[in-house]
């Protein structure tokens, strides 16, 4: 056993030992947060347009603070773009995080230097809290691959900017360096495509142990790589026993992974945003993520069916209730206020204080009425494809058809196969039903007769890469919407049909 493997034991005891003593006491780790981070930030020009002097308790700071998103938020931005200090947090941002926006174009986030240990730690805290409960550390000898954005920054104002996973990749600790790869230069490519082939000159003659990313862009990497040896994946990488992933649901990709794999892997699930790492599974034994109590950021809670109110209710964390969707809602040391990430997350246990991200704000179905989420399409298709055991899904969205050609108007599914089912007709009942099941509005306008049940259209194999591709948004930290209230995605999609 390596030194990383051995020192890693230690470690993982401390961090898991202050991760209880946080959790045990949810409320009043959130309170000191809060009154942190108000204290911190009375000077800055939004504390003062909000009154952070007058604020004693969160009932005070709803009053003062509204809820907003980038677009409410951009005038703040602008003026930090524009090389004031002081505007949000004390300082200047040390990095600008850059995501793609839907109506301002680029955003840029703010991470400041009091809350880059969040994004840095917390990925570090999954892995030793795996190590703690398994014993397993072995993976940590071996080489590390994260298949991420180009760690390439700009200068905004003076500021570093680029991807989240860029500006991470610029922290990892010295330890780690020495078995991380794909190598700096390698990472900075650009084109995604170009960048995956020479990963993979890089990677496929060494002992990879632990291989990080989206999942559909790790599929993507594992297909290229059995398309030059013809041979599963184990056999390339026999130490490949630890697989890290985020930003979607794994279930729809997890049996192609495996089967790519040939083997079954262990799995630590990460909630990492640009605009803040928002919590990690930290056990392999009960479902959720850890809600990150004591990493930086204050919590407000939303439901989501109130989430377009004039005056939606805003909840702490001691407020919030199981099975549950909410609107997640951040304030943090990286000078976010009030702001809505746009995800929606549902409580599957309140001791501790687990997640489930349940969906997008702004992704749903609701064209006559029903809102059906992200959650509901995911686990229709999961729980048909385990009754169509051999049926292998690589990606799905959909969409509402209002004006058919003929018929009533429907849901349209369009899904690319890796192994599709003998019976399409009978696959495609069997996902309405499991749909049915999860949203009664939905069966209530099937049953009156409103709708027809939904329809499937095949897609020709890569559709969606060549999809991501047309988008220049292949690879990194890109995905695929899986539903949508117009037909943007599903115009796009139709020239890729069967």
């Amino acid at each position: 056993m390596g030194i990383r493997a051995v020192l890693s034991k230690p470690l993982a005891a401390i961090i898991v030992n202050q991760q209880k003593k946080w959790a045990a006491q949810p409320a009043l780790s959130q309170v000191k947060i809060f009154k942190n981070i108000i204290h911190k930030a009375k000077n800055t020009a939004f504390g003062k347009d909000h009154e952070f002097d007058n604020i004693q308790t969160y009932e005070d700071f709803k009053k003062q603070v509204p809820i907003r998103d980038y677009e409410a938020l951009k005038p703040y931005v602008d003026k930090i773009l524009q090389g004031e200090s002081d505007v949000l947090w004390p300082g200047k941002p040390a990095y600008f995080a850059k995501t793609s926006g839907t109506t301002s174009g680029t955003k840029y986030i703010p991470i400041t230097k009091d809350s880059i240990p969040n994004h840095i730690n917390s990925a570090k805290n999954a892995l030793l809290s795996y190590v703690h409960e398994t014993g397993k550390s072995q993976f940590l000898d071996g080489k590390l691959i994260f298949l991420s954005g180009a760690p390439t920054l700009e200068q905004k104002a003076g500021i570093n900017t680029g991807r989240l996973s860029g500006i991470v990749n610029h922290h990892v600790p010295n330890y780690l360096r020495t078995n991380q790869l794909p190598s700096f230069e390698t990472n900075c490519i650009e084109e995604w495509e170009e960048k995956l082939e020479r990963i993979i000159d890089e990677t496929i003659d060494q002992d990879m142990s632990l291989i990080s990313g989206i999942p559909p862009w790790v599929q993507m990497y594992f297909d290229r790589i059995q398309a030059r040896v013809n041979k599963p994946i184990k056999d390339i990488f026999p130490n490949f026993e630890m697989f890290v992933y985020g930003g979607v649901n794994f279930e729809p990709y997890k049996n192609k992974l495996y089967e790519s794999i040939g083997k079954k892997v262990d799995s630590i699930e990460t909630y990492p945003a640009s605009e803040g790492f928002i919590a990690y599974q930290d056990t392999q034994t009960e479902d959720g993520l850890l809600l990150l109590l004591n990493s930086g950021i204050f919590f407000e809670f939303i439901p989501a069916e109130e989430y377009f109110d004039e005056n939606p209710t805003r909840l702490m964390i001691d407020q919030v209730e199981m099975d549950k969707n909410y609107a997640l809602i951040i304030n943090s040391n990286a000078g976010l206020w009030g702001y809505s990430i746009g995800d929606t997350v549902k409580f599957v246990s309140t001791n501790p204080y687990r997640v489930v991200v349940s969906g997008r704000i702004k992704h749903f179905i609701s064209a006559f009425g029903e809102h059906v989420i992200g959650e509901e399409v995911e686990n229709a298709m999961k729980a048909t494809c385990e009754k169509f055991e051999n049926v292998k899904i690589t990606e799905f969205t959909v969409a509402p058809q209002v004006t058919p050609k003929d018929g009533l108007p429907h849901h349209e599914w369009f899904i690319e196969f890796d192994n599709p089912p003998i019976d399409l007709e009978a696959f495609s009942k069997e996902l309405d039903i499991n749909l049915r099941k999860r949203n009664s509005y939905y069966d209530d306008l099937i049953t009156g007769s409103i709708l027809r049940t939904l329809k499937i259209r095949t897609l020709k194999k890569a559709s969606f890469i060549n999809y991501m591709r047309s988008e220049g948004k292949l690879g990194g930290q890109n995905k695929v919407p899986r539903l949508s209230n117009d037909r943007k995605i599903a115009e796009a999609m139709e020239k890729y049909t069967h």
